[in-house]
């Protein structure tokens, strides 16, 4: 197999390192914004045409990150017959349905395992059970940042801010961590996870998501002592007439299996018909977790697999349904709020009764207008 790789930052580092380990795969040109040192001459190149045009090259791996000019890339590698390898959550999230379609049409791979949980071998087990079985739900702990966060939270009597930029030191958040801590990050894995445990497309920016830039050091001891654990969650179900599918902060036992995901791992679990639960743990970010997983597809595609996780993408609807109480802290409770309050805690904010996830997740959408530091939690 020759490679062309789009992109070498940390991720695309780590692919060049592990496939010259290897004689089946070889990474012949590397596309670059800007010189790097460490690459032979001959491998460079600043035009992606030199890699779209050279028939030698039949895999091209996107690891550059972001949408343009990563979707223009990757759409003209497999009109011109290659397969394509991504760790690109955002691209395959906004442009799953044109994606998927152009690669069975074309008669090519796209794998994006590395995609939705780094290192974790999560996308490949959700297709190979479907063999078999199905898939009721998916979801879980996706997003290593803000788990990193509540972990350190739960631990350390320290507030949000403090935490966040210990983050950002660690490199575990970016300068701009609103992806992460607003769930845009981990909405996006949702979307693709759902997609091939359902054969939906669905539409990633309607996913209702709440994130925790708002947590504060008060919620956290408030959980903590009424036994629960603060966990960034994303969750989709199967329902008669659509997806139910959902991004919140949520609270579990401190028992649970969520609860006890330390630092910056995932957790990211299916429940099917037959075989019930199944959970996969383990790094869900990094150079060479995330690298290893892309040289798996890569291996994946070379063993002759073509196309995607799963043959089908119909347009879903995303529903309700799902019902449980929610933690709300808020300085400006309104009619809402007290029609659905069963308790008061003691830090002053209000436990409800079972709320529709999506009409709990619009009211605290608006709320946020109204008072910037709102935060709900729901209790499972």
């Amino acid at each position: 197999m020759n490679i062309g790789l789009l992109g070498f930052g940390v991720v695309g580092g780590g692919v060049w390192e592990l496939a010259a380990e290897r004689d089946d795969i070889c990474v012949k040109r590397v596309l670059l914004r800007s010189p790097k040192a460490g690459l032979p001459e001959s491998a460079v190149t600043f035009d992606v045409n030199d890699i779209l045009n050279d028939d030698t090259i039949d895999t091209v791996v996107e690891v550059m990150g972001g949408l343009h000019p990563a979707y223009e890339y990757v759409t003209a590698a497999m009109e011109r017959g290659k397969h394509v390898v991504t760790a690109n959550k955002a691209l395959i999230a906004a442009y799953y349905t044109e994606l998927t379609a152009l690669a069975a049409k074309q008669g090519v791979a796209l794998r994006c395992t590395a995609a939705v949980g780094g290192g974790i071998p999560w996308l490949v087990n959700l297709e190979r059970v479907k063999r078999l079985d199905t898939v009721c739900a998916v979801g879980g702990i996706m997003n290593g940042t803000t788990n990193f966060i509540m972990d350190a939270m739960h631990k350390a009597d320290v507030d949000f801010p403090a935490i966040l930029k210990e983050a950002q030191a660690l490199g575990y958040a970016e300068a701009d961590p609103s992806a992460d801590i607003d769930g845009d990050d981990i909405r996006r894995k949702l979307c693709i996870s759902a997609n091939i445990a359902f054969d939906a497309a669905l539409e990633e920016k309607a996913i209702p998501t709440f994130g925790i830039r708002t947590v504060t050091a008060a919620d956290i001891a408030a959980f903590k002592s009424h036994g629960f654990a603060c966990k960034l969650l994303a969750r989709a179900e199967s329902a008669q007439d659509g997806v139910c599918a959902y991004v919140e902060p949520a609270l579990v036992g401190a028992d649970d299996l969520e609860a006890a995901v330390p630092a910056n791992f995932n957790l990211i679990t299916y429940e099917a018909e037959k075989l019930g639960r199944q959970s996969f743990y383990g790094q869900g970010a990094g150079r060479f977790p995330t690298a290893s997983n892309v040289v798996q597809d890569c291996l994946t595609v070379l063993s002759g697999k073509r196309g995607f996780y799963t043959d089908k993408a119909a347009p879903a609807a995303l529903v309700g349904g799902e019902a449980h109480p929610y933690y709300v802290r808020t300085a400006s409770p309104d009619d809402f709020l007290l029609a659905h309050t069963a308790e008061t805690w003691e830090n002053g904010a209000v436990v409800t009764g079972a709320v529709d996830v999506c009409e709990m997740l619009a009211w605290a959408k608006a709320q946020r207008d109204k008072d910037p530091a709102v935060f709900i939690a729901g209790i499972r």
